[in-house]
């Protein structure tokens, strides 16, 4: 008999007594906010605060700056206050579904005053696109950011924003050259690796993926391109999918020759722990704006 836990999984004991797991709720499987206490305070918060780092930004906040012909294809651009390092992009999240860039500005502070200049980009959002065809809205708006800051280019995104941002590794994007050459490092935190199970959720109702769609646009099905360098990043107290999830594209690169490394944030979860962001010395934005990072405290 499978037990369930109210999780969205269930377990079978086995005959030597170990439990197998199987997922029993594959929407619960994947939710996040019912299982955060005090999910809705979430979203205002992060307006205010990214209204405020606008503010506080004055003329160093270049807004709704094209980089497509679709309506939301703009970002937002945020430079440091002498010359920048080079660029770091951080695409948003919300199930390619929910959001745009103006909820994320604040995410830009740490690197921003660690000397880099920050591109947040809005992209057309499901059902209105696929998830194909974000992807490639990205790969535009990477290309244009990366015009208008020399240096490395950084990448970062969160749930979505992190499977859209690990697309940019994978050999089949078509980035110029020049431009691929120029990504140092790309953090996927809390990101969606493998979108085969999202064929069982009710959302795949705006997201309209099809078999052969999940698998093309899955980065866990996609070979990295050379040299390529990833990490991984959850909070250890993410739903037990986001954190499969996490480890198994590093994992999978690892073993395709890409340099990978795969981090649990200790006490953190699907909303806060992107929080870092904010903080100029916290391990995610030294993660975020060096080649690599030195394992500490999580």
């Amino acid at each position: 008999m499978i037990r369930l836990l109210g999780s969205g999984f269930g377990y079978r004991p086995t005959n030597d007594g170990k439990m197998l797991r199987m997922i029993a709720d594959w929407d619960d499987a994947y939710a996040n906010g019912p299982h955060i206490k005090g999910a809705e305070t979430y979203p205002p918060m992060w307006q205010q605060r990214a209204a405020d780092f606008r503010q506080e930004l004055g003329d160093r906040a270049e807004l709704d700056i094209p980089y497509g012909e679709a309506p939301r294809n703009r970002l937002d651009l945020f430079r440091p206050a002498g010359p920048a390092t080079g660029l770091a992009l951080f695409v948003h999240g919300g199930y390619w579904r929910a959001f745009d860039k103006s909820i994320w500005s604040h995410l830009a502070r740490g690197a921003v005053d660690q000397g880099w200049a920050v591109a947040i980009p809005s992209y057309t959002l499901a059902p209105e696109a696929r998830i194909a065809d974000i992807t490639r809205e990205i790969g535009r708006a990477v290309t244009a950011a990366a015009q208008l800051v020399e240096g490395p280019v950084h990448l970062a995104g969160h749930s979505a924003g992190g499977h859209l941002v690990s697309r940019m590794l994978c050999r089949d994007v078509p980035l110029d050259p020049a431009l691929r050459a120029r990504i140092g490092q790309v953090v996927s935190i809390s990101g969606l690796h493998d979108l085969r199970p999202l064929l069982n959720l009710e959302m795949n109702a705006d997201l309209k993926l099809d078999e052969a769609e999940a698998a093309g646009e899955s980065p866990a099905l996609r070979h990295p391109v050379p040299g390529a360098r990833l990490v991984c990043w959850a909070g250890s107290g993410e739903r037990p999918e986001f954190l499969r999830q996490n480890d198994l594209l590093a994992n999978i690169w690892t073993g395709l020759g890409a340099v990978t490394a795969t981090v649990h944030a200790t006490d953190k979860h699907h909303f806060n722990v992107i929080e870092g962001l904010e903080d100029a010395d916290s391990p995610l934005t030294r993660c975020f704006i060096t080649r690599g990072f030195t394992k500490g405290e999580y």
